[in-house]
């Protein structure tokens, strides 16, 4: 298995050469082969792993080089993180770095004795995170090399620092790999950390005031959370002799004491990661960065390697207090983020607001720790994975075609863009739909909630689902509306147009044959995490949304070449006045010329984040930090 090391060196090594490159054209050449090779290397990952049997595989056991570099490492992302907080003065900040790294060097050096185990591990889960990050994240940055030449046209104020950004996109894809395949919790903290610091990066690359407040917030919240993941590795360690994820979670599935701290301390991080109430502010602040780091951050690394450790603890978590939190949060966050969606006007917020409230709904799947909730978890993750990436990529064409993301302004796109206003049609539909939204995947996460019989779980899915449906809506009918403003010139380039072409295809393709995903390959990854498989829903049942779901996707395609050349009698509109022969302005009583303005109501003053975020983040915190103490009060 040398594609693996392959994996996670190799991105390493392309990010030295995007920074060494600093011609624009040479540059993208190899960043469109770099990203070619990533894919084929996870290609070659995926046919090995299933010519092997298909069957979880532990590697890599005597690595004690390996080790002492990945302790180095830590060493010098500490050292860089304390001086970029020294540089802006934010010293507090690096105590989050310092304090972990220490403690874990310590473990390493001096710490008790620990079992030889093996760090690498491959499985279901472990391969469908390979596939996403090489897949999703590949195409990204496909999109990036034409998507950031427009934008430093159109933004001449910012410093052109391509060079710097695509380096970071590349170690961000290699530590996700090493992430998603460690066994070992030492070598995960690592790349843990890495992802941290590189998003705090992206984040801050437009070096505005903004830009650098909202990177460090986004650092300090996954640093807290990064500690919280040292402390549980530390505790385990000591007490387990052992560093091993899987190990752990065996001990926790039978509610081993020893267990019960490090999974509560571990999940906590996740939640941060993940972007849950109360540190969901981060990933909102992470919209003023480039749109590629907003695709890369939302559908392909930082928030999925959360849920990611999530869904591993997910068997310890069920029916612990951890769980409890766990599922709370994920299901709190879910409602809170949809209802705050209403009110944003901006794409790139409304699909912000919507990927915490996804999420929330993932986490909550995790939390409660069942079959059928990992089932629709899954799913989840692989749609938001497609859908988010594409949205994110789509607005930034359209933003850089319109010179705005405000949803008002997409009055009628599918008449004035059609190609992307096409692939925003098949984004949404494929996110609030099926299986994603209202249909199969909430249907289980809901009827799991049932069984467990937690009513304020499934209050937090079922109004969650419905207010979903409804800005998802509303979206759609500005793309839809026939409308008398002229067309305007597509300037998405070649590769822009290949990367939202892909992920069209990946969604369309995801909806038609996930009943042949889910026996083939998301029900033998229930069987490794639990034991058991349970049918979620009848096969006959499937194949009838499939052809309902199918039916919604030729909705817009109907309209459009149907509606382009479709003779109509137009009559002028009442407008509360003398209409000027346009359907756009009249005269009122006052004799006064207006403007007419077609807009949806956003109820800003009464469910915006202003009025919501900070109520519903006190809340949560509450809750938190009550269910660590109940946790810890049982250890001791």
């Amino acid at each position: 298995m040398a594609v693996i090391p392959f994996l996670i060196i190799f991105p390493l090594c392309v990010s030295v050469l995007m920074y060494v490159i600093r011609n624009n054209k040479v540059r993208g050449f190899v960043a469109y082969a770099g990203s070619i090779i990533v894919m084929i290397g996870v290609a070659c990952l995926v046919v090995q792993w299933f010519r092997a049997g298909a069957k979880p595989m532990e590697l890599f056991v005597e690595t004690e080089a390996v080790n002492h570099i990945i302790l180095a490492a830590e060493l010098i992302l500490m050292v860089l993180v304390t001086y970029l907080c020294f540089r802006h003065r934010k010293y507090w900040i690096s105590l989050l770095s310092i304090f972990p790294t220490i403690l874990i060097a310590w473990y390493e050096l001096a710490g008790p004795a620990r079992e030889k185990t093996y760090h690498i591990y491959v499985d279901h889960l472990s391969i469908l995170m390979c596939i996403i990050v090489g897949l999703i994240g590949g195409l990204i940055v496909i999109y990036a090399v034409g998507y950031m030449h427009g934008y430093h046209q159109h933004h001449t104020e910012f410093e052109d620092r391509r060079y710097y950004f695509f380096m970071l996109l590349f170690i961000f894809l290699g530590a996700m790999f090493g992430f998603v395949l460690s066994a070992d919790l030492l070598w995960i903290d690592l790349f843990w950390e890495v992802t941290s610091v590189i998003s705090f990066l992206l984040i801050g690359y437009t070096k505005t005031a903004e830009a650098v407040q909202n990177s460090f917030r986004a650092l300090w919240m996954n640093l807290l959370g990064g500690t919280a993941l040292a402390i549980g590795i530390v505790y385990y360690g000591v007490n387990a002799g052992s560093t091993n994820l899987q190990q752990l979670v065996f001990e926790g599935t039978y509610h081993s004491v020893i267990a019960s701290l490090p999974v509560a301390l571990i999940a906590f991080a996740a939640l941060t990661k993940a972007a849950q109430l109360p540190f969901s502010t981060w990933l909102l602040g992470a919209m003023v960065a480039p749109t590629p780091s907003s695709a890369l951050l939302h559908s392909a690394t930082m928030v999925k390697a959360g849920i990611y450790v999530l869904f591993r603890l997910a068997p310890a978590m069920a029916g612990q207090t951890s769980g409890t939190m766990v599922a709370f949060v994920g299901g709190f966050t879910f409602l809170a983020a949809s209802i705050m969606a209403i009110a944003q006007t901006d794409a790139k917020k409304v699909l912000a607001m919507s990927t915490i409230s996804n999420l929330g709904l993932m986490v909550a799947c995790a939390g409660v720790g069942r079959p059928e909730t990992i089932w629709a978890g899954v799913f989840l993750m692989m749609f938001h994975a497609v859908s988010k990436s594409m949205l994110f990529q789509d607005v930034g064409a359209t933003e850089n075609a319109m010179h705005t993301r405000d949803i008002e302004a997409f009055h009628g796109l599918l008449y004035r863009l059609p190609k992307l206003a096409m692939f925003q049609f098949i984004g949404i539909i494929g996110m609030f739909l099926a299986p994603f939204g209202m249909l199969i995947s909430k249907w289980a996460a809901l009827k799991a909630s049932v069984d467990e019989r937690n009513i304020l779980l499934v209050f937090f899915i079922v109004f969650g689902s419905a207010i979903t449906s409804f800005y998802w809506t509303k979206w759609l009918g500005k793309l839809i509306m026939r409308t008398n403003e002229p067309k305007i010139k597509d300037i998405t380039r070649t590769n822009e147009l290949i990367s939202l072409s892909i992920h069209a295809v990946l969604m369309i393709a995801l909806c038609v044959l996930f009943p042949l995903l889910s026996r083939t390959y998301v029900d033998p990854l229930l069987m490794e995490v639990f034991g058991s498989a349970e049918e979620t829903l009848p096969m006959n049942l499937l194949i009838t949304l499939i052809i309902v779901i199918c039916a919604v996707f030729a909705v817009p395609a109907f309209a459009y070449v149907f509606g382009e050349n479709v003779q109509t009698n137009v009559k002028l509109s009442y407008m509360s006045g003398i209409n000027d022969g346009t359907n756009d302005n009249f005269v009122d009583s006052y004799g006064d010329p207006r403007e007419l303005h077609l807009s949806n109501y956003y109820f800003a003053h009464t469910i915006g984040q202003r009025k919501l975020m900070r109520p519903a983040q006190i809340l949560s915190a509450v809750v938190i930090i009550g269910m660590i103490c109940i946790v810890i009060g049982g250890v001791l």
